[in-house]
């Protein structure tokens, strides 16, 4: 595993559990307002070694209730299923976050049941997905991780990060149809925090909050449950 970060402590990324987060290195998207543009492109001078991360989990055993494996897209490394089963000899729950583009490994984490808790980032309507993504994007792979998602038994949701001028009501609606169905829907508003992918976005505005409101009231009526994340 090619690793880029360990956060030691949150609260927030695995809903009702006290966790760590482990960042990897490595993306197949080049989305312009990318916040983690650091863990796109592998860099040998600041990898955290696994030995690192291992020693830290077993230290936390007992205090720390789950990982959350995020990127990068942890999905485009193979010895992903080993690295998680390592975390799990140790008696840890896994979150896993994912852009969605590699249903196969998808198939194998689930099936082994080496996760417990998936998030997939929704990025568009399928048709502005290579757009927005700045990459040729397998739609088919797209389709298919979500419907395993929500067919896999597992704990899950879907978010969206809205965009001023990549987003629209009508992208909010083709988004939550794509998911239609779904447990849980998150919409997370675009801040800019000065270290994008594309600079140019750095002083980019968000959406108001009455907008936001709207997003979602346009898109509840597709999901279970709908919310603002912020």
């Amino acid at each position: 595993m090619l690793i880029g970060g360990l956060q030691k402590l949150t609260l927030l990324d695995y809903p009702n559990k006290v966790a760590a987060i482990v960042f990897t290195y490595g993306c197949n998207f080049a989305c312009s307002f990318c916040h983690n543009p650091e863990l796109i492109r592998d860099n040998k001078n600041l990898r955290i070694c696994e030995s690192e991360v291992f020693e830290f989990l077993e230290r936390r055993r007992g205090l720390l209730e789950g990982v959350c494996i995020t990127g990068g897209e942890p999905t485009l490394h193979s010895d992903l299923p080993d690295f998680i089963k390592k975390i799990k000899e140790l008696g840890f729950a896994v979150k896993l976050d994912t852009n969605g583009t590699n249903p196969a490994m998808l198939q194998g984490l689930i099936k082994n049941k080496m996760i417990d808790y998936i998030a997939m980032d929704i990025k568009a309507p399928l048709g502005r997905y290579e757009e927005i993504t700045r990459r040729k994007i397998d739609l088919l792979a797209i389709e298919k991780s979500i419907k395993m998602i929500m067919e896999s038994g597992l704990d899950y949701e879907f978010r969206s990060t809205l965009v001023p001028g990549f987003h629209e009501a009508k992208d909010v609606i083709e988004m939550a149809k794509l998911i239609a169905g779904a447990k849980n829907y998150y919409l997370q508003n675009f801040i800019s925090q000065g270290k994008m992918l594309d600079q140019t976005w750095e002083k980019k505005r968000s959406f108001m909050p009455e907008e936001m409101a709207e997003f979602r009231r346009q898109a509840e009526p597709q999901v279970t449950n709908c919310q603002i994340r912020l």
